[in-house]
């Protein structure tokens, strides 16, 4: 979607429809910018109070425009951020089907939030009909805002249009199914993308003998239960920068069952969404790509499904991890660590300046934290200051959450280094706590995504969180190094 700001509204625009947000302390302001003859006595007869997302469409028209609508956003001083998705919903849903393009005075909103509503309207304006036989019949192409003062600019809309793209990516790999989304599909996925883009990214993707080779036995523990093979995939954006890159590694469960530690049936549907940490990894790719910020990023895919067979691995199974550590699988359905601890050791050939990983790891962390924010797990106090404030700007919030050394001995087992569960207490954090084991030669952070990933119920489907939250870390960083570049 196209992104455009002006200062005024153009009597020549192309826009079709036209939305003004109104403050209910200043109602008369659309009056005094339009022009709108007997606004005052309609708003009267209506009772409109511009209430939070109360509309009042207009029978007036503006030069060709052919709808007009006031859109109450309640005392401006007071908007939530929170609250800007809704506006948007009401936006996009009343204007995708009708309208090419559309034009929004947000002059009344305080221009603090112009970014976030930009970035709230590109993430309403998103519809998954793939496998679908009647297509959505979404037209718009292009919203233009009018603001007299914003603190938007061309290249922050520019930006946002690269996240939109690279989040809907994200959307789209996250709702495909199973049956289609396997671990060789996200490979091709990867060759199709550095194709796309051949000037920019480089694509490696490693077959199950060569993780044998490497010694990648936890990974195959959980993919040698599946007819699919596994697959290690990385792709490197910006390599011919002279630094140590940003490394993003993604889960990417492409199914779970839980293997012989098997799900309970009901809902087992939604666990084609457990890579749809792989998948933020693919869609901030694309979006660094379309972007093209200058900076060095390495994104690292660990591509298996869990699967109950023959083949698969037993509870009390012990396998030698790439680095040497062993581990006791006592329960299957703790599978991503196991596929990311080998992932983890693998990009240590990178040389990383930062690693952070992304992933649908742990039930406990819904129960924890729900579905408004990401659990942010590091030993890193400035990389945890770092994230939260990229969560902050680009509002695909987390909270941190511990990994303390007093948490460790919970992983202890008798029989191996490790075991890959922790017992029934703070299991967010004890799956952090094995990860960390991984990760102690390099600066490291873990998202656990499992309850912001994807929406139950009605509105089941992927979100793309937390692209929002990358990009945004990952263009702050760029802004660093160019600072100190500069002098």
């Amino acid at each position: 979607m196209k992104l455009t700001i002006n200062t005024s509204f153009s009597a020549s625009t192309s826009s079709q429809s036209l939305y003004i947000l109104v403050d209910s302390e200043n109602t008369k302001q659309a009056q005094e910018t339009y022009k709108i003859s007997d606004l005052d006595t309609l708003i009267e007869a209506t009772q409109f109070k511009a209430s939070f997302n109360e509309t009042l469409p207009l029978i007036a028209k503006l030069t060709q425009v052919t709808q007009c609508t006031l859109l109450g956003i309640d005392k401006a001083s007071e908007v939530k951020v929170a609250k800007l998705a809704k506006i948007a919903q009401t936006i996009i849903k009343a204007s995708q089907k009708k309208f090419k393009q559309i034009s929004i005075d947000i002059s009344a909103l305080p221009t603090e939030l112009h970014y976030l509503f930009a970035l709230s309207l590109t993430q309403a304006a998103y519809g998954y009909d793939e496998f679908k036989s009647k297509k959505n019949e979404f037209n718009l192409e292009t919203i233009e805002f009018i603001a007299t003062s914003s603190s938007l600019t061309a290249d922050q809309l520019s930006f946002i249009e690269a996240v939109q793209n690279g989040q809907n990516y994200t959307r789209d790999l996250g709702n495909c199914p199973g049956n289609i989304c396997f671990p060789e599909y996200l490979a091709e996925q990867a060759r199709a993308l550095a194709a796309e883009f051949p000037d920019l990214l480089k694509v490696t993707v490693l077959e199950e003998q060569q993780l044998a080779d490497l010694g990648m036995n936890a990974f195959l523990a959980v993919s040698k239960g599946s007819d699919r093979p596994g697959r290690v995939i990385t792709l490197e954006y910006k390599a011919d920068i002279d630094q140590a890159p940003i490394v993003l590694v993604g889960k990417g469960v492409t199914f779970d069952t839980g293997g012989i530690s098997l799900k309970p049936g009901l809902g087992m549907d939604e666990m084609k969404f457990d890579m749809c940490g792989s998948a933020s990894v693919l869609g901030t790719i694309r979006a660094l790509c379309e972007a093209k910020l200058p900076i060095h990023v390495v994104g690292a895919i660990a591509a298996a499904e869990n699967m109950p067979s023959g083949h698969a691995t037993r509870p009390g199974d012990i396998v030698t991890t790439m680095s040497g550590q062993t581990v006791e699988i006592l329960n299957t359905d703790a599978e991503g660590r196991l596929v990311l601890c080998d992932t983890l050791t693998y990009i240590k050939r990178f040389n990383p300046a930062l690693v952070i990983d992304i992933a649908t790891l742990t039930g406990a962390c819904v129960v924890a934290l729900g579905s408004v924010v990401s659990g942010l797990f590091t030993p890193d106090d400035e990389l945890a200051a770092e994230i939260t404030e990229a969560g902050h700007t680009a509002f695909d919030r987390v909270w941190r959450m511990p990994v303390y050394e007093d948490y460790q001995e919970q992983l202890d087992s008798p029989f191996a280094d490790i075991a890959n569960i922790g017992g029934p207490k703070a299991g967010a954090v004890t799956a952090a706590c094995f990860l960390q084991r991984f990760t102690r030669d390099y600066r490291w952070a873990h998202l656990d995504i499992a309850g912001t990933a994807w929406n139950s119920g009605a509105n089941k489907g992927a979100t793309g969180r937390p692209v929002p939250l990358l990009m945004q870390f990952i263009a702050n960083r760029a802004k660093t190094n160019r600072d100190q570049k500069n002098g």
